[in-house]
């Protein structure tokens, strides 16, 4: 999986997969009795249509054949998704972890599963973007559909807007797909206001909260617990899919949200939560954005591993000394605990609504665009 590698320079360098893999392996998560890891493999042509043209697939072969070329008309060859030999390959394998994934969760092997590297949620069905070629996440939802179930909820809590899966399931009654992102006026894609609210027929199945820059742990969980729990309970999902890039995190240098891990780690243990109410405990997570790569992400992507494997760590715990001095040698900075020291308690929306806060006109919006047709009441459900 680190042959997906955009080059040295680029932000989403490979080394957060490596430095996620020897943290959790370090931290036991690996050796849990209920834990199995599987291979990915590399999706087919087949596979890769279930959400994608087939003309793109086409093109992003041509390209991952010749580097020298572009396709920027499409996406590929920009500055923010430029070519590399193997781009096909690298993308259809990241893509068949999260179709293994599905298959696991269809066929009762598994009831929950992580593919932290995955989560390529800007990607469309003919345009890749934002770093993302194939969109593994909405194949995953795809391929759950297509072996029978009903209804999938997917929770998107990575900074920038899930635009690529929100757009492959705009008009599917079937997924209702939920961002919480920083807003469009300050953050790429530029896209996910309030009413954007799912096409013609599956009004209402397009969820999403465009939160001011500048929000904190506090103001972003009160904004989670306000939207996500009511909307996943009245539509009753059968498989939960979550997408969780970290890049939302304070240090991070392409948001700005200020979060914390152990804020991160809270939208984990609520998600699984969710599942276990509401489809019995069937939950694939991914991971995604996440540009703090020696410090944030092998934290963030681990702790949500051990929620997933039923283990959660405390943000508390001292990070393992081995992965500590080797992150140490190797960037000469590294993190002494799991969490970040942060106080993780939110405001609930029940106790009131603040119009002076943007976060709070934020929630608002959202709840007055998708509750009242899902027969919420806006203002007090």
């Amino acid at each position: 999986m680190l042959a997906y590698n955009f080059g040295e320079q680029h932000p989403m360098h490979p080394a957060r997969l490596e430095l996620t893999v020897r943290l959790a392996r370090e931290l036991g998560i690996f050796d849990v009795p209920e834990v199995s890891l599987g291979v990915p493999f590399v999706a087919s042509d087949a596979e890769l249509e279930l959400v994608h043209d087939a003309a793109y697939i086409a093109a992003v072969k041509a390209v991952s054949a010749d580097p020298e070329s572009t396709r920027e008309d499409i996406g590929l060859g920009t500055q923010d998704t430029p070519v590399f030999a193997g781009m096909h390959e690298a993308s259809a394998r990241l893509a068949g972890a999260s179709l293994a994934a599905a298959d696991a969760v269809l066929s009762g092997e598994s009831v929950r599963a992580v593919n932290f590297g995955g989560g390529m949620h800007h990607a469309a069905r003919g345009m890749a973007g934002g770093f993302c070629i194939y969109n593994d996440a909405a194949m995953a939802v795809q391929r759950l559909l297509d072996g029978g179930i009903q209804r999938v909820v997917y929770i998107d809590v990575d900074a920038h807007h899930g635009d690529g899966t929100q757009s492959i399931f705009w008009d599917e009654p079937r997924v209702m797909t939920i961002s919480l992102h920083e807003s469009g006026l300050t953050l790429f894609p530029g896209t996910g206001f309030a009413n954007e609210v799912g096409g013609p027929d599956a009004q209402g199945t397009a969820v999403n909260v465009a939160l001011p820059a500048g929000t904190g742990d506090a103001a972003w969980l009160r904004a989670f617990h306000a939207v996500v729990p009511q909307l996943a309970g009245a539509f009753a999902p059968e498989v939960i899919v979550s997408q969780h890039g970290c890049d939302g995190h304070a240090t991070d240098p392409l948001s700005n949200l200020q979060l914390s891990v152990d804020a991160q780690r809270q939208a984990a243990l609520s998600i699984a939560d969710l599942t276990t109410k509401l489809c019995d405990g069937r939950w694939i997570a991914t991971g995604g954005g996440g540009y703090n790569v020696a410090s944030v992400v092998p934290r963030s992507w681990s702790l949500l591993m051990a929620v997933a494997a039923g283990v959660p760590l405390s943000p508390s715990s001292a990070v393992p000394p081995q992965w500590r001095e080797y992150v140490l040698e190797r960037y000469g900075k590294a993190p002494e605990f799991m969490g970040d020291g942060a106080d993780t308690w939110w405001r609930s929306w029940e106790v009131g609504y603040d119009p002076n806060d943007a976060v709070d006109r934020t929630i608002m919006a959202t709840r007055k665009a998708v509750f009242p047709i899902h027969a919420l009441d806006p203002w007090f459900d």
